[in-house]
C-alpha cells in the first residue's frame, strides 16, 4: 500500500472523524476511517514477550493473550549489559508482532529504579539511565528495522506503583535532565522510535499526559521527536488539556466523552483547529508506517529458534553473586544431588500484570537438570515450603532437612512469589518469605555445599544468610527457557557472565529514597536527587552486599592499563576513546564486561563520586587476550547547569576509572578538558567569591578597591568570612567608600 496523502486526507475529514482518530478505536487499536480508506493499526504490550489480546481477551493482563516466545524481562536482560542480545531480543519480538499482526509493541520501559521496591522494575532495567539508555536503544533500533513501531515508557518519573495514577512526583529539573530523563533522550535521538508513552502520574503537579513542558519542549522541541505521543491507558484526564500539551492518541479511547469534548472545543473556538490537526497528523503518519509492514505477509513463526534464543538470553542474563567453589556442580557416580523448592518443578519466570505472556512452551528446571547430570547421579526434590499455602510448611519442612541430609549437594530454588511482586503495587520490604528462609537456615544446618538459584524481579535482601551457603546464582525472572538456562550453568554447560544492573544494599534503610518512598498526600518528594543507587551508596561511602556492575564467573579476567586518546574538543566533536586490554586468566570460556567510569573531581556543584559512561563485553576463551575500546562523547563530561538552562563542561581534570564493578575500578586516568567558562553573569548579586573568581571581575573589583582606598581592608581573613556575601550587601555597608553607586558603575562596565 503506497503512503498515505496525508494532507489530502486532513482536507477531507470531517471534524467528528478528526476526533475520533486522536482517541484511538478501541482497547488495542487505533481508530478506523472505512470512507476514506485509513485502517486501524493493532498495538499490543511487549516489553519481554507479546502479549497480543484477541477480542476475547480480557484485556486487563491476566489471560487470554495468544502463545508468543517469552523471553527475560528487563531487569534480567538488562544484567547481560549486552547490546546485541538485546537487538536479537527485539528483533525477535518484532518477528512475532508481524506473525500476530501487531504494528506496535508497547515497550520498551526505561523508568529507573529509585527504590528496589517499586512493583514494577521487573520491567525495567537499571537503576542507571546511560545502561539503560543504552540496551533499551539496542532493543527498540531492532524491532523498529523489521517494520514494527515500538513505544517508548512511561514518560516520565514513573517510579512507583503506590497511587500511580494520581501521584505527583516532585523532582528539580537538574535531576530529572541527569537522572530520569536520559535514558529517553538516547533513544529517542537514537532511533526515534513511532511512539513515546506518557505515565500516569503528575510531575512537579502537573499531569504527565498535559505537560507541555514534557511533550512539547523536551521531547519534540529539544530531542526532535517526530513521532506520535501516546497516553498509558488510561492517563487521559482531560482530553482537550492533553492535546494542547503533545498528547496525540488516547487509549483505551472514552467514546462519547472525549471526542465530545474535543469536537465541543474545536467549535467554541476553545481548542484551535491545527491543534487538533497536528495530532491527527501523527496518528495518519503511524498509520501510514505501519502499512507496508501490515500489508506484507507475515514471516514463518520462528518459535524454536526464538526458544533457544531465550535459553541463550537467560543464562547470560544470570549474575553469580558467591562462588566458593561450590559451581559448577561437580557429582560424580551415585553421588547424591537434593533439589528443594516448588520453583524446580513450577518455574516463576515472568512478572504480573500487563505485561504477563502466554509463552509457547516452558522449561522445567528439575526436567533439565535431570537431563544434564550424569545418568548414574541420583537426583532427589522436596518443595521444601508453600508457595500460596504454608498450611503444610512443618512436614515441607521435614522432608528437605532428611534430603539435605543425605545429599552430596543442595539446590536450592528461592525467590519471590508471583504475589510479592506486581504491577499495581510496591512492596514494603526486600526480605524473602519467612518460610523460605527457615529451609535454608535447616538446610544450611545439615549440609555444607548448598546453592541457592533465585528467581525474582527486583532485588532481594542477601545479607542476612548468604554466608550460609557455598553459591548464589541471581536468576531474575528469566523467560520461559529459564529452567534449561539455569541448568546449563549449575552443570558448567554455560559459564555465568551477568552483571549487575543495580545495587543490592545490606539492608532496605540504606537505600537513598528509603525516607521519601512511596510518599503521602498524593505526592512523592524525590529528596535524594541524583543520588539514587550506586551513586548515593558512593556517595556515602556505604558497604553493600554487592555493587553495581558485580558479577562473578568460572574463570577470572585480567584488565591491563588502559591506554586513553583524545580527539576534538568541547563544543567541537569531543571523544575521547579508552582501550582497555583483557585476558582470559582462568581455564574456560567466559566473558567479560569492562566498564568507564567517570568522575569530575574539582566540579563547581555537587556531582556523584562517578558516573558509568562506557562499557563493552567482550568473550574469550581460556588463557585467550583481546581488547576492548569504549569511546566517551561530550556528554559523558558535562551536567546539567539550572543556571544557564543547558549541557556543560568544565574546564579541568576529569578521571577515567576503569574496572569490573562500581567498587572494583583498579585502573584511573586522569584527562584534562579545555571548555569555556560555565560561570554565569556577574551581577549586584554575585558573591565576593564569585567576582573574585572571574578575572575580569577580579581585576575590576580590585580596581575599585584600590580607587577608593578600601583595598587594605580586604585581606584573606575578611574573604574567608564575608566571602559569600552578594556585593550587593557589601556595598550596604559603605565598607571604604565602596556602595552602591559603585557597584552599579562596575555592573555595567561588565
Amino acid at each position: 500500500m503506497p503512503d498515505l496523502d496525508i494532507d489530502a486526507l486532513l482536507a477531507e475529514l470531517t471534524l467528528e472523524e478528526k476526533a475520533s482518530l486522536v482517541i484511538g478505536g478501541d482497547f488495542w487499536h487505533t481508530a478506523p476511517v472505512e470512507r476514506l480508506g485509513i485502517e486501524r493499526v493493532m498495538v499490543a504490550d511487549g516489553p519481554h514477550g507479546l502479549r497480543m489480546q484477541p477480542d476475547g481477551g480480557d484485556h486487563v493482563g491476566i489471560g487470554g493473550s495468544a502463545p508468543a516466545t517469552c523471553f527475560p524481562t528487563a531487569s534480567g536482560l538488562a544484567s547481560s549489559w549486552n547490546r546485541s542480545l538485546a537487538a536479537e531480543v527485539g528483533a525477535a519480538l518484532a518477528q512475532e508482532a508481524r506473525v500476530q499482526g501487531v504494528s506496535v509493541i508497547l515497550g520498551p520501559g526505561i523508568n529507573m529504579k529509585r527504590s528496589p521496591l517499586c512493583g514494577r522494575n521487573f520491567e525495567y532495567f537499571s537503576e542507571d539511565p546511560y545502561l539503560a539508555g543504552e540496551l533499551a536503544l539496542a532493543m527498540a533500533a531492532a524491532i523498529q528495522e523489521q517494520g514494527v513501531g515500538t513505544s517508548l515508557k512511561h514518560y516520565a518519573a514513573n517510579n512507583q506503583e503506590d497511587d500511580r495514577l494520581r501521584v505527583s512526583a516532585e523532582v528539580d529539573e537538574r535531576t530529572l535532565r541527569e537522572i530520569y530523563l536520559p535514558a529517553f533522550e538516547r533513544v529517542v535521538t537514537g532511533c526515534q522510535p513511532w511512539t513515546v508513552m506518557c505515565a500516569y502520574n503528575k510531575v512537579n503537579g502537573t499531569y504527565a499526559s498535559e505537560h507541555h513542558w514534557l511533550l512539547t519542549e523536551v521531547l519534540r522541541e529539544e530531542w526532535g521527536f517526530e513521532g506520535l505521543v501516546v497516553s498509558d491507558w488510561g492517563a487521559v484526564h482531560d482530553r482537550v488539556a492533553s492535546l494542547v500539551a503533545g498528547l496525540d492518541l488516547e487509549m483505551p479511547p472514552s467514546k462519547g466523552r472525549s471526542d465530545v469534548a474535543v469536537v465541543e472545543a474545536v467549535s467554541s473556538g476553545a481548542l484551535a483547529p491545527e491543534v487538533l490537526d497536528r495530532g491527527v497528523r501523527r496518528v495518519l503518519r503511524l498509520v501510514s508506517q505501519a502499512m507496508p509492514t501490515k500489508d506484507a505477509t507475515p514471516p514463518e513463526p520462528a518459535y524454536e529458534a526464538h526458544h533457544a534464543l531465550a535459553r541463550r538470553a537467560a543464562a547470560e542474563s544470570a549474575v553469580l553473586l558467591r562462588n566458593d567453589g561450590t559451581l559448577p556442580l561437580a557429582l560424580s557416580d551415585g553421588q547424591t544431588l537434593a533439589v528443594i523448592g516448588p520453583f524446580a518443578t513450577a518455574p516463576r519466570y515472568q512478572g504480573a500484570g500487563s505485561s504477563q505472556v502466554n509463552p509457547t512452551t516452558l522449561d522445567v528446571p528439575l526436567d533439565e537438570l535431570r537431563a544434564q547430570l550424569p545418568t548414574h547421579v541420583h537426583l532427589t526434590h522436596a518443595d521444601g515450603f508453600g508457595l500460596d499455602d504454608s498450611s503444610n510448611d512443618a512436614a515441607l519442612l521435614a522432608e528437605a532437612r532428611d534430603l539435605a541430609r543425605q545429599a552430596d549437594t543442595v539446590v536450592l530454588f528461592l525467590g519471590l512469589p508471583a504475589a510479592a511482586e506486581s504491577e499495581g503495587f510496591d512492596r514494603t520490604h526486600l526480605e524473602l518469605p519467612a518460610n523460605q528462609l527457615a529451609v535454608l537456615e535447616t538446610v544450611a544446618q545439615v549440609s555444607n555445599r548448598v546453592v541457592v538459584v533465585l528467581a525474582n524481579g527486583s532485588v532481594v535482601r542477601t545479607s542476612a544468610w548468604e554466608d550460609r551457603v557455598g553459591a548464589v546464582l541471581e536468576c531474575w525472572l528469566g523467560g520461559q527457557a529459564a529452567g534449561g538456562a539455569v541448568a546449563d550453568l549449575l552443570t558448567g554447560a554455560g559459564n555465568p557472565s551477568g552483571k549487575l544492573a543495580e545495587t543490592i544494599p545490606l539492608r532496605l534503610e540504606d537505600n537513598p529514597s528509603y525516607l521519601n518512598f512511596p510518599g503521602d498526600s498524593q505526592k512523592v518528594v524525590y529528596g535524594e536527587g541524583l543520588f539514587i543507587g550506586y551513586r548515593a551508596y558512593d556517595a556515602l561511602a556505604l558497604e553493600v552486599s554487592h555493587p553495581f556492575g558485580f558479577g562473578l564467573s568460572y574463570t577470572s579476567f585480567s584488565l591491563g592499563s588502559p591506554s586513553v586518546s583524545v580527539a576534538g574538543s568541547v563544543g567541537d566533536e569531543l571523544c575521547v576513546s579508552v582501550t582497555v586490554p583483557v585476558t582470559n586468566t582462568g581455564a574456560v570460556e567466559g566473558a567479560e564486561v569492562v566498564q568507564v567510569y567517570v568522575s569530575d573531581p574539582a566540579a563547581s556543584v555537587r556531582r556523584p563520586e562517578q558516573e558509568l559512561k562506557g562499557f563493552a563485553k567482550i568473550s574469550l576463551g581460556a588463557g585467550e587476550s583481546g581488547e576492548v575500546q569504549v569511546d566517551l562523547d561530550e556528554r559523558a563530561f558535562s551536567y546539567w547547569s539550572t543556571r544557564l538552562g543547558r549541557w556543560v563542561v568544565e574546564a579541568g581534570e576529569f578521571v577515567l576509572r576503569v574496572g569490573t564493578s562500581s567498587r572494583d575500578l583498579p585502573h584511573a586516568h586522569s584527562i584534562d578538558l579545555d571548555a569555556p567558562s560555565v560561570a554565569g553573569p556577574l551581577d549586584r548579586d554575585s558573591t565576593l567569591h564569585e567576582w573574585l573568581a572571574d578575572p575580569r571581575g577580579r581585576d575590576v573589583l580590585l580596581g575599585a578597591f584600590d580607587s577608593t582606598g578600601s583595598a587594605g581592608f580586604i585581606d584573606d581573613d575578611l574573604i574567608h568570612v564575608i566571602g559569600t556575601m552578594p556585593l550587593s550587601t557589601l556595598a550596604g555597608f559603605g565598607l571604604g567608600g565602596f556602595n552602591h553607586d559603585l557597584l552599579d558603575k562596575l555592573v555595567s562596565e561588565l
